[in-house]
């Protein structure tokens, strides 16, 4: 089961949709359902699982007058000339988290871009994971939302990641991210890594959230990274979770290590797909993020 996050004349909503491609709206049920957090906190509470929760509250509105919303009405309120609805980021993340080097591409990649090749090469084949702050909460772009390139960096990318989300202790679910990154930074020295992660517009998820029990496998997902710019595409490539070196699991368990994190957290878990080392973000660049059994993200490139 998908669920998505909205707002309807600035009222938000939860919505969550299963095989027939139509997004119930669980708010319209339950009023106190408003996000995907009062969602787990009710499965937490109940000892049941999330979708066995939004389960029981669509039954209770079987009877009629239950509000559904197809994804088209959604997606394209979250674009230029959008009206009432409005899509957000799957869940209210107060801490979001990232992951390097968790692909081989990944560690060649940063090799080639860095004065200090070594580092990177350690970090992939120690024990410990490179872990690091990403975005507080009210810096996630929605999607059909802007990201952002930096003005003080002259090779920018995207990078296509598989998000997981933390609630209670273990992963409750998982999201496609854009972990936009400033290579020329992060290039010229590791340490300026914060600088190269961390700026305005410099992430997003979306565009819904699909709960552990309806993943499956999160080991076994393609993930596509599509870059068009004036309406033709300029970069495509396609990558699996598989390649991951670390799995999800071993991420969490190390992301909580003497790290206590807040209910909701997200972390963004690498990538696998990078442009070529001559291609750069330009602002009006459209980025499409696609996760297989999530869908699609797509946010336009600004300048910041």
């Amino acid at each position: 089961m998908r669920y998505y996050q909205f707002t309807i004349d600035g009222q938000r909503r939860l919505g969550v949709e299963k095989a027939d491609g139509q997004i119930t709206d669980l708010t319209s049920i339950e009023p106190r359902l408003r996000s995907t957090n009062d969602l787990f906190n009710a499965a937490v509470i109940t000892g049941a699982t999330a979708d066995a929760v939004a389960e029981g509250v669509i039954s209770r509105g079987a009877s009629g007058g239950v509000k559904t919303h197809s994804y088209g009405s959604l997606s394209g309120a979250g674009q230029p000339g959008g009206g009432r609805h409005r899509l957000l980021p799957p869940i209210d993340a107060r801490e979001v988290w990232a992951f390097g080097v968790t692909y081989m591409d990944s560690m060649r990649e940063r090799q080639a871009e860095s004065g200090t090749p070594d580092v990177y090469a350690k970090v992939y084949n120690a024990e410990r994971p490179e872990a690091f702050f990403k975005a507080t909460g009210d810096r996630v772009q929605p999607p059909f939302g802007d990201v952002g390139i930096r003005a003080d960096s002259k090779w920018n990318v995207p990078e296509p990641e598989l998000a997981f989300v933390v609630f209670d202790g273990r992963i409750v679910g998982y999201t496609a991210g854009n972990d936009m990154s400033s290579r020329t930074i992060e290039g010229e020295n590791p340490l300026y890594l914060p600088q190269a992660k961390v700026y305005e517009k410099s992430v997003s998820f979306g565009p819904c959230l699909v709960t552990a029990e309806s993943i499956g496998d999160p080991q076994k997902l393609d993930v596509t990274l599509t870059i068009e710019r004036g309406g033709k595409r300029v970069f495509r490539g396609t990558a699996n979770t598989s390649s991951m070196k670390r799995d999800c699991a071993y991420l969490a368990d190390w992301l909580q290590r003497h790290n206590p994190v807040p209910d909701g957290t997200v972390a963004l878990t690498g990538t696998g797909t990078i442009p070529p080392p001559d291609f750069t973000l330009a602002a009006g660049d459209v980025v499409s993020v696609e996760i297989e059994k999530i869908g699609t993200l797509v946010n336009t490139v600004v300048g910041v």
